[in-house]
């Protein structure tokens, strides 16, 4: 996607085609499409987890196939409806890239916009905000819980708990606060450009709009890093793939402490009552 943008970039212009011009601005789009949607899964996968617990249906791995087959079918479906006459892919912004035609004030290409920006921005959004408040409520409610439980026993096991949930807490809201916001920040700026141009705005440049849709293309570029970064397991498993890469010791200490300090306080705790 970089190489034919350069090119343009070059020559001041799209000099690839009009039939390399959909297929770049369709690409481009699928593969946004697809990145938003799998982090709404993503998001439903942990609520499952967390928020269900026990109740929780098992997540095999032919319902993660399933997932994302779905994620994908329904991707090539938005992304490859402007090439069948549903809109139509143009060259955008300074010219060195190609995305929807938002410009045209035909009713036909703004319903697929106005449709496109439903489902592939606001519903995945509204299920991800979903998702992440009640497991963030939940991990609260669950650590509130253990405080009240290691109370009971001793000091000493309180303030081991205090600490575990503080950080419990904190690593949690931090990680749903950066997805949600790393999702709004990518799309929120394309879409208003997409939504200006429908409503016939001219204070958008070319030059904003190019860069905006840059910003939420490259989502799905910068996403897994962003995970990669937030999630001790993704580190792990990178760490075994590429360890070339480990820069430090990506063991979960963490994860060991709270561990050891549970079986601790329970020891010491089933000891007083002998």
């Amino acid at each position: 996607m970089a190489f034919p943008m350069v090119v343009n970039c070059y020559y001041e212009t799209w000099v690839w085609g009009p039939l390399f011009c959909a297929l770049y601005g369709m690409f481009g789009s699928l593969f946004g499409c697809i990145s938003i949607w799998t982090m709404a899964c993503i998001a439903m996968d942990r609520y499952n987890v967390i928020v269900k617990g026990l109740s929780a249906k098992p997540f095999t791995k032919k319902c993660a196939f399933l997932w994302i087959l779905l994620v994908w079918l329904m991707s090539v479906g938005w992304t490859i409806a402007p090439l069948l006459g549903w809109n139509r892919y143009v060259p955008e912004g300074n010219m060195a890239a190609c995305g929807t035609d938002y410009l045209n004030k035909d009713w036909l290409s703004r319903s697929y916009l106005y449709c496109y920006g439903f489902f592939v921005y606001f519903c995945p959004l509204f299920m991800i905000i979903y998702c992440y408040y009640f497991i963030v409520q939940a991990v609260a409610a669950h650590e509130k819980s253990m405080r009240e439980q290691a109370k009971k026993m001793n000091v000493a096991s309180l303030r081991s708990s205090e600490a575990q949930a503080t950080s419990a807490e904190c690593k949690l809201a931090k990680i749903a606060l950066m997805t949600i916001a790393l999702w709004f920040f990518a799309w929120t700026p394309y879409l208003v450009v997409n939504f200006c141009g429908i409503l016939g705005s001219t204070n958008i440049s070319p030059l904003t709009t190019i860069w905006c849709s840059l910003f939420a293309k490259a989502n799905a570029c910068y996403n897994p890093i962003v995970y990669g970064i937030s999630h001790p397991k993704y580190r792990q498993a990178l760490e075994k793939k590429f360890p070339s890469l480990v820069c430090a010791d990506t063991t979960p200490k963490d994860d060991t402490v709270s561990t050891a300090s549970g079986v601790t306080n329970v020891t010491e705790g089933e000891k007083a009552t002998a």
